[in-house]
């Protein structure tokens, strides 16, 4: 997954670790887990994503799966969008450190967002509806929104079919990722 760039999702393993969990963006008990469940997890949608696009990681938080990707993927340009000042600061750093050239922050609300992306990601931030009501008017025409969802995500289809539709979106299909213990399991909304 990571190829010669494994030594770089090391070093934000550990930046998550120490200054993720100091700063209360991770919590101490997913330190043990934190490559199957939040890494791994993430890291194998990445092939999903097409050779060059714009992603946006909308409520970006730690930086998963944003920093994930920038750092499997250089050829992606990312943003990482997120409100809350104390997790871009740690985005930021981040970056930096890991010299992800390719990426870059933007402090705000995804509503306020007025670019659109090829791909839009969002993991663990909302209900889908509320989510793709965020998310979707950030989809290019022909673009897609990769929402990150678990065990409910086709109940969380069959309830806001009417409102994706409303919002543009002409194909909706929910697809495992990975060999994994727990598969990734992503709502996959053509726009």
């Amino acid at each position: 997954m990571f190829g010669d760039r494994l030594a770089l999702a090391e070093r934000y393993v550990d930046m998550l670790t120490t200054a993720g969990v100091e700063r209360g963006l991770i919590g101490p008990r997913e330190v043990p887990r934190l490559w199957d469940r939040h890494i791994l997890n993430c890291g194998v949608v990445v092939p999903r994503v097409p050779a060059g696009a714009t992603v946006a990681d909308v409520g970006s938080g730690a930086g998963l799966p944003g920093l994930v990707w920038a750092i499997a993927r250089p050829d992606l340009h990312l943003t990482l969008i997120e409100p809350s000042l104390r997790r871009t600061v740690f985005l930021e750093e981040a970056m930096e450190a890991l010299g992800l050239e390719q990426t870059e922050v933007m402090r705000a609300r995804a509503e306020d967002v007025t670019e659109t992306f090829d791909v839009v990601t969002a993991r663990a931030v909302a209900p889908l509806e509320r989510l793709a009501a965020w998310c979707l008017p950030l989809v290019r025409p022909g673009g897609v929104l990769l929402a990150f969802k678990g065990r409910t995500a086709e109940e969380e289809v069959a309830s806001s079919q009417v409102t994706l539709h409303k919002l543009g979106a002409t194909d909706i299909v929910v697809s495992s990722h990975g060999d994994l213990q727990i598969p990734t399991t992503v709502v996959e909304v053509t726009r």
